[in-house]
């Protein structure tokens, strides 16, 4: 199960004093300004969390699965979200536990 938007929202109104308008404003605001950043051509890095960084993608022939038939696909540039070792370690022992149970 993925978290959405509006849960995300809820989870800013009860750890905040904002209402619900302020706090749909800050998550959009604060989506915005990282897809702003990112498409300007800056990575961001969040310490302890991780990194969204762009690279970018060379031209390259590929092929399509149902038809097998070879073609191009274009040269791109996309993001890549590189977790913290804190990130990664706080996964790991989550994971951990839950097989326990």
């Amino acid at each position: 199960m993925a978290m959405t938007k509006n849960q995300l929202v809820q989870v800013v109104i009860s750890q905040s004093k904002l209402k619900r308008a302020e706090a749909l404003k800050f998550v959009d605001d604060l989506f915005g300004l990282m897809v702003n950043v990112l498409s300007g051509g800056e990575d961001i890095k969040i310490p302890g969390f991780g990194n969204f960084v762009l690279r970018n993608k060379s031209e390259r022939i590929g092929r399509n699965p149902r038809t097998g038939k070879p073609h191009a696909i274009t040269a791109r540039r996309v993001v890549t979200f590189r977790p913290s070792n804190i990130l990664k370690l706080t996964v790991r022992d989550m994971n951990t536990y839950q097989l326990e149970e």
